[in-house]
């Protein structure tokens, strides 16, 4: 059974979430200011985790910094009242996976929650701790590219692009694929973010390992064409 943290000083809501997710087959608990939810999501066997941006204390963006700065790989999906879509963009590069605004509708946040459940099941076992393509190495627990011995800084969204690529490698994902796996949920399909974070990635890895594959999509080459 999965248990979701759910990091929320308000009660009516905190009980409104623990209800319905109970009535749906989860284990829940709540953590009411930063400081606690960090404790909670490090030391316990939670499986996800509903982040509030407003908490006391430690606020939610400290939160989610603290978490992925010591390697919490359990995904993160903010739920705030905030809809300015600088924050929007700023908690999905900062390392949540999702981000669902205040009002919501109940079953849209279940059916959220329940994919990022399912990515997660898809995720490498404790010891599968790499991933080696080429000249790249991913660590998948501590977020860091290394690329000809080198360090790549990249943010949230681009590794976990990089991430999928190089999983898929050989294969062509469809840009369809690529915003369900990465983004995870409803993005204009004429959107063309995915084409934007492809160059993102090029220009920081400086290699062609990334190939577009004209009116299909991008496929990961198993090695580098030189030339």
């Amino acid at each position: 059974m999965n248990r979701i943290l759910i990091a929320e000083d308000e009660p009516r809501i905190a009980s409104f979430l623990e209800k319905g997710l109970r009535a749906n087959g989860f284990t829940t608990s709540v953590a009411t200011d930063g400081d606690q939810v960090i404790v909670m999501a490090l030391d316990e066997n939670v499986d996800l985790l509903l982040l509030d941006l407003g908490l006391p204390g430690k606020d939610g963006w400290t939160v989610l910094e603290e978490l992925r700065g010591q390697g919490a790989m359990l995904p993160i999906i903010i739920l705030t009242a905030r809809d300015d879509i600088n924050d929007k963009v700023a908690g999905l590069e900062g390392g949540a996976d999702d981000y669902v605004t205040k009002p919501f509708r109940f079953e849209e946040l279940l059916a959220r929650i329940r994919l990022r459940l399912r990515n997660r099941q898809r995720e490498p076992l404790p010891e599968e701790l790499e991933l080696r393509v080429n000249e790249i190495v991913l660590n998948l627990r501590t977020r860091r590219v290394v690329v000809q011995n080198k360090e790549v800084e990249l943010s949230a969204r681009e590794f976990t692009l990089l991430e999928t690529l190089m999983r898929h490698r050989g294969q062509v994902m469809s840009r369809e694929q690529l915003l369900d796996l990465v983004w995870g949920y409803d993005y204009d399909p004429g959107s063309n973010i995915v084409d934007v974070y492809v160059g993102y990635l090029r220009k920081k890895l400086d290699n062609n390992l990334i190939e577009t594959v004209r009116g299909m999509g991008y496929r990961f080459r198993e090695s580098l064409v030189k030339g």
